[in-house]
This record gives C-alpha cells, sequence and structure tokens, in this order.
C-alpha cells in the first residue's frame, strides 16, 4: 500500500510539474502576442499595409492554437471524458489554426515577393481589401478538410455516446477514412505552400543579387523568406508526427499517450508558435518601436511615414 501510495504521488507530481512548465510559457507567449496585435489596433497607419495585416492575422491565429492545445493538453492530463461531438469542434479548431500557419506563411511570402520583385506595382496588388479576401481564402482552404471530416463523422457515428478517453483527434476521428484524409490533404497542403515559400526564396534572392540599388531590402526579405520556411518545416514536423504516431498512440496506454502528447505539445506546437513574435515583430525597425512603447505601458507612439525596411 505504501509503495502504491508513493508512486501515486510520484505520478502527480511529475504531471503538476509538467502542466506547469507547459502552461508558463504559453501565457508568457500569449501576454506577448496580445501586447502585440493591441499594438497593431492601436497604430493605424501599421494596418494600412498588408504585411502587418498578416503579421496580425499569424498573431491572432497563432495565440489562439496555443490556448486550444493547451485546453485540450490538459484534458489529457486530467483525464477529461466529454460527448464526442463537444471533442469534434474543439479537435476541429485546433486543426483549422494548426493550417492556418502554413498558409498565413505562404500569403506573407508572396506579399514579400511582390514588394521585392514587383515594387512599382506592390501598392495596387498588396492592398487591404485584397489582404482580407486572402484570409478568407486562408481560412476556406485551411477548415475545408475538417468540415469534410466533420460531414463524414456526422453520417457515420453516433455523436451521443461519451468518449471512453480523453480528447484528442485519433480518439474521436477512429476509422479509416478519416486517417487517409488527414493524411492527403496534409500532403497536398504542405507540397503547395513548400512550392509557394520556396519559389519566392529563389525569386527574391536572384532580384538581391541583379537589383544593386536595393540590395539591403532584398536580403532582408529574402531572409524573412528563409525563416518561413524554417518554420514551415516546424509546422510539417508536427503534422507528421502526428501521422507517423497515430496508430501507436490508439495502442497505448492513457499515460504513454499523454507522455507522448506533451513532448508533443513542447516540442513541436510550443516552439515554433514562440517564433512567429520574435522573427516578425522584433526583426522589423517600425513595429519594434511600437511593440516597446506599448509594453512599457506608453502606447503614445508616433509614427512617421513607413520606412522602407521592413519583415
Amino acid at each position: 500500500m505504501n509503495d502504491s501510495s508513493e508512486g501515486t504521488q510520484v505520478m502527480q507530481f511529475h504531471t503538476t510539474v509538467k502542466a506547469l512548465l507547459s502552461l508558463l510559457p504559453c501565457l508568457l507567449f500569449l501576454c506577448v502576442n496580445l501586447v502585440m496585435l493591441y499594438a497593431l489596433l492601436k497604430t493605424p497607419l501599421l494596418l494600412e499595409s498588408s504585411r502587418y495585416v498578416l503579421f496580425g492575422h499569424l498573431l491572432f491565429t497563432d495565440s489562439l492554437q496555443l490556448v486550444l492545445a493547451l485546453l485540450m493538453y490538459f484534458f489529457a492530463v486530467t483525464m477529461v471524458t466529454m460527448i464526442s461531438y463537444v471533442c469534434v469542434i474543439i479537435t476541429m479548431l485546433a486543426s483549422i489554426t494548426l493550417r492556418m500557419s502554413p498558409l498565413n506563411l505562404a500569403v506573407m511570402s508572396l506579399e514579400r515577393y511582390i514588394a521585392i520583385c514587383f515594387p512599382l506595382r506592390h501598392a495596387d496588388i498588396a492592398t487591404t481589401r485584397r489582404t482580407g479576401i486572402a484570409i478568407a481564402v486562408m481560412w476556406t482552404v485551411g477548415s475545408f478538410d475538417s468540415f469534410t471530416q466533420l460531414v463524414l463523422f456526422v453520417s457515420l457515428e453516433n455523436t451521443s455516446i461519451p468518449m471512453q478517453r480523453f480528447c484528442s483527434r485519433h480518439s474521436v476521428f477512429r476509422l479509416q477514412i478519416y486517417s487517409t484524409l488527414y493524411k492527403a490533404f496534409t500532403i497536398v497542403h504542405f507540397v503547395l505552400v513548400s512550392i509557394i515559400i520556396i519559389y519566392t526564396y529563389i525569386a527574391i534572392m536572384i532580384t538581391a543579387k541583379s537589383a544593386s540599388s536595393k540590395v539591403h531590402h532584398a536580403s532582408k526579405a529574402h531572409k524573412t523568406v528563409l525563416l518561413h520556411l524554417i518554420q514551415l518545416c516546424l509546422c510539417l514536423a508536427s503534422s507528421l508526427f502526428s501521422t507517423i504516431n497515430s496508430s501507436n498512440q490508439l495502442n497505448s496506454p492513457p499515460a504513454i499517450a499523454v507522455h507522448a502528447q506533451y513532448a508533443l505539445f513542447v516540442g513541436l506546437i510550443i516552439f515554433p508558435k514562440c517564433l512567429s513574435p520574435l522573427i516578425y515583430g522584433l526583426r522589423d525597425n517600425t513595429f519594434r518601436h511600437v511593440f516597446k512603447n506599448c509594453f512599457t505601458f506608453g502606447c503614445r507612439t508616433t509614427l512617421k511615414p513607413f520606412p522602407k525596411g521592413g519583415f
């Protein structure tokens, strides 16, 4: 009895420590993201630029994904069971926001591509209206596979039966057709995004070598697109990890599944989402000034017309 009680206490202690290690960085970077969003909304001049609108959208979707991932992690830790359709809604939102990041990176790369390779047409092409349309298209493309799986789930499953395990995509979408659809959409999704980012990177790099008068700005833009590609690889690693280990998690004890989800959560969800404010916010001279002012509760920044430098 003493050994079992001590073992239970050790497991509870480990669970508490892991929960704190997950919660604290999430809260920290959620705070940073919210301050950045507030800085954008309080600075109308920034919202006139498509690159800052896309950056704000990236902050919003990354913050939403962090909240949903943290919620699902605590469901796993506490072994909360729920009605299937509630879990379906949560996992759908988490899946959609996960797909938003690479799509947003692709559109941001296209915006930088237009700014460097077609500078005279950039103001006409990258308008706020067209940026809003691009965001709407991103949400449509990113949610297509989730709504397809939802239609199949409503048609094939009994949504009123409580789940036997904690809420996760693999515990609610158990049929083989869901896994096949997820893999197919993931492959097509990342191939298209990879082609866009690699093409824009090569085009900007060629422009940087040929246009000597804009070497500095083109060089900074192609470095940003390269960082987009690196973050895309992190997103791809997250999706592939989930795909490869889906069958193992279904056959694993709950405790092992929780450890696997913890490693995925910390290494492949929190870490990439923490890169966004560092890459796109603090590297930009204009926004860094606004962010520092808001973070120190100044919020009285007066901006000059847009500098030529950017992301």
